[in-house]
């Protein structure tokens, strides 16, 4: 039964399309002039884009610093750059990057006027400080089509090790004011990081089309992004990576899954992957391509023991969808479908083993005890999360 009553968060202003990347200096002029520039590592450098950038910036007579951000974003880098922009008084914060850096741009936005470190503020480690959601405003550019961050209102916020976490910082009007979304930004990528982002952005999807919060919004939202999806993952990595009509697809799906995320919620996958990389340094997106078939897989076990017939009746959409085969309404055939064309793409894009990256059988009880499964469209034990993390050892 389609969902009717629902609540709707606001997206931010989005520039769509290749080529809009040049517009980022006049839209930063409409904010302020003087600004902080959040990228990743290297490869804005190494395209020179960023000093094309940087000087567009000097034209429209706009003091700009530039910051590279190397790591997911801690507590501690926040309140590092935060300490460094109000010395030369920052007024628009600027990412351009992939999820981390749009995350530490998002988060960097909310703290510069408070004149506080962001540990207290946030969900579930912090002291429960509750933000009045003044912030700088902000402008993201992701340069990777997976995390959809430029459509969030939460910066995500780690730490890495045995005590480690991977919370929160959380509003309303922490969204972006303005997400410039330009597919040739993504060129760069290569194979692995557009495959672990890619299917990052179709796990969100698809968890928050069977999320037990979805609505008919987020429904159309996510299906229409998965039409565009599913013909493009797979070129992208390997025959078209340099095809920005297949490129633009991705960037349209992951901006498309921020803003169902941030409406409907997520399933297990996020929920596991949550604790997964606080204590163990993989990807996130790496986490969500190597889960996504086997927690499918699990949560449409569950869910045919409880003849939960609505919920699989929307897998088997999605299955009909991206395989472009009708079950002629054999619920069944179109899930099995799915499981299959989803066990293709992890086989194809090579998507690594959790044990890759030091995660052993000694470590399934603990990743399991502390993983969330709470939008998850069939409330899963903890013994279905470790058969999910088993198939994935």
């Amino acid at each position: 039964m389609v969902n009717l009553k629902f609540k709707f968060a606001r997206p931010p202003h989005i520039y769509f399309g290749a080529g809009t990347f040049k517009d980022v200096g006049t839209i930063v002029r409409g904010y302020g002039r003087s600004v902080v520039v959040l990228t990743g590592g290297s490869s804005l450098k190494e395209s020179g884009r960023l000093a094309g950038l940087l000087t567009d910036l000097d034209a429209l007579s706009i003091k700009h610093r530039h910051v590279s951000i190397n790591t997911e974003p801690s507590p501690e880098m926040i309140d590092e750059v935060v300490r460094g922009c109000r010395d030369v008084g920052v007024e628009v914060v600027l990412a351009v990057g992939g999820g981390s850096v749009l995350d530490a741009g998002k988060a960097v936005s909310a703290m510069l006027p408070t004149g506080e470190g962001v540990f207290d503020y946030l969900e579930g480690v912090g002291s429960g400080a509750v933000h009045s959601g003044v912030k700088v405003p902000f402008i993201a550019a992701p340069t990777t089509a997976g995390t959809g961050s430029e459509a969030t209102k939460n910066a995500v916020i780690s730490r890495v090790g045995q005590d480690g976490f991977k919370k929160s910082l959380r509003h309303d009007n922490f969204v972006a004011d303005v997400a410039v979304v330009d597919p040739e930004l993504t060129l760069s990528c290569p194979p692995s990081v557009t495959a672990a982002c890619g299917l990052d952005a179709f796990t969100q999807l698809l968890e928050s089309y069977v999320s037990t919060k979805a609505s008919v919004v987020t429904d159309s939202l996510a299906l229409g992004a998965l039409e565009l999806f599913k013909d493009n993952l797979v070129a992208a990595c390997t025959v078209s990576p340099g095809d920005i009509v297949v490129r633009a697809a991705l960037s349209y799906a992951s901006l498309i899954s921020g803003i169902t995320l941030a409406n409907a919620g997520l399933g297990v996958v996020h929920g596991i992957s949550s604790f997964i990389s606080a204590h163990f340094d993989i990807p996130h997106g790496v986490i969500c391509g190597t889960l996504i078939g086997a927690a499918t897989k699990v949560n449409i076990q569950r869910l045919m023991a409880d003849n939960a017939v609505d919920v699989l009746k929307k897998f088997a959409v999605v299955g009909d969808l991206i395989t472009g085969q009708s079950g002629n309404g054999s619920v069944e055939l179109s899930v099995k479908r799915l499981l299959w064309e989803i066990d293709n793409w992890v086989s194809v894009l090579r998507m690594p083993l959790l044990s890759h990256y030091g995660v052993g059988q000694q470590h399934l009880d603990m990743i399991a005890s502390r993983s969330s499964n709470k939008e998850n469209p069939v409330k899963l034990s903890k013994s279905d999360i470790m058969d999910i993390l088993r198939q994935r050892l």
